[in-house]
């Protein structure tokens, strides 16, 4: 059975003291043919650069490589101006931009920053509201008025539109929020360690049934996989194609050590033969 070609990423650490060095590596990622890179959010620690300011920057220094925050920290990026942030970087990209978002974790540093401290049925709460008003925020109506429990916007001016329909991936583990992701989600966003084979495969019965009920098809739902440095295993080729055939991932994203011989290696070798052997 074919399956559709995977796509391919890396997970830049956004560490402040290789600021240089990271702009570099995503220039690289892009000039080499990866497809997507990934910056983790988390404003509270002190060495991380700001990820929406490290984002606009690879932004402008790449020209087609897609990217997205993995994923952005809901308690601390108000929905309508994340959804601005999100919509002016996909403006400014030519449509390269995606939306990994986050319920929130760490809520001692996110309470240390100012943020909400919420507990964990608040948190799903308040990411099923903030999805509600992102999509609205980029609608293109002339006015929006949302009031929630945790977020109200009232007639507020969106815009500008996103360049293309920018897909809402969410980061999500319990079985509620797994629900949304199948009903409402464009996307599911995993990282090895979190999950293995056997809560990948669980979780995406939950999504697939979850899509049924609500009428969509599962196979629209873009299932995205943080792997780690799963680079180094000698078997990498055969992990990756299972994944595909058994748990239907279509984006992988690799981190550990990112040299030009490494990246160059995978994206000339690896991935040809992973997508050759999917066709």
């Amino acid at each position: 059975m074919a399956h559709p070609s995977p796509q391919f990423g890396y997970f830049l650490d956004p560490s402040a003291g290789a600021a240089h060095a990271t702009l570099d590596t995503a220039s690289l990622l892009d000039e080499v043919g990866f497809d997507v890179i990934g910056i983790q959010d988390h404003p509270y620690q002190a060495r991380f650069l700001d990820t929406w300011t490290l984002l606009s920057a690879i932004g402008a220094r790449t020209h087609r490589i897609r990217l997205f925050p993995d994923v952005a920290c809901l308690p601390l990026r108000p929905p309508a101006v994340l959804a601005k942030s999100v919509a002016s970087l996909d403006v400014l990209t030519g449509g390269r931009v995606e939306l990994g978002l986050g319920a929130g974790a760490f809520w001692d540093a996110i309470a240390a920053m100012g943020g909400p401290r919420r507990r964990p049925g608040e948190a799903r709460r308040a990411l099923v509201e903030a999805v509600e008003i992102i999509r609205l925020m980029w609608s293109g109506q002339r006015a929006v008025t949302y009031e929630g429990d945790f977020y109200t916007v009232k007639g507020v001016h969106p815009g500008p539109v996103p360049a293309h329909r920018v897909g809402v991936w969410l980061g999500a583990y319990g079985p509620k929020m797994l629900d949304f992701v199948g009903a409402h989600a464009d996307g599911w966003v995993p990282s090895l360690g979190y999950v293995d084979d056997d809560s990948l495969r669980e979780a995406g019965a939950r999504i697939d049934a979850a899509a049924e009920r609500a009428g969509r098809d599962p196979a629209s739902i873009r299932r995205v996989l943080n792997v780690g440095d799963l680079a180094r295993e000698p078997d990498l080729d055969a992990r990756l194609i299972g994944f595909v055939r058994e748990h239907r991932i279509d984006t992988f994203l690799f981190d550990g050590p990112g040299d030009e011989a490494s990246l160059r290696r995978l994206a000339d070798t690896v991935l040809p033969r992973v997508r050759d052997a999917l066709v």
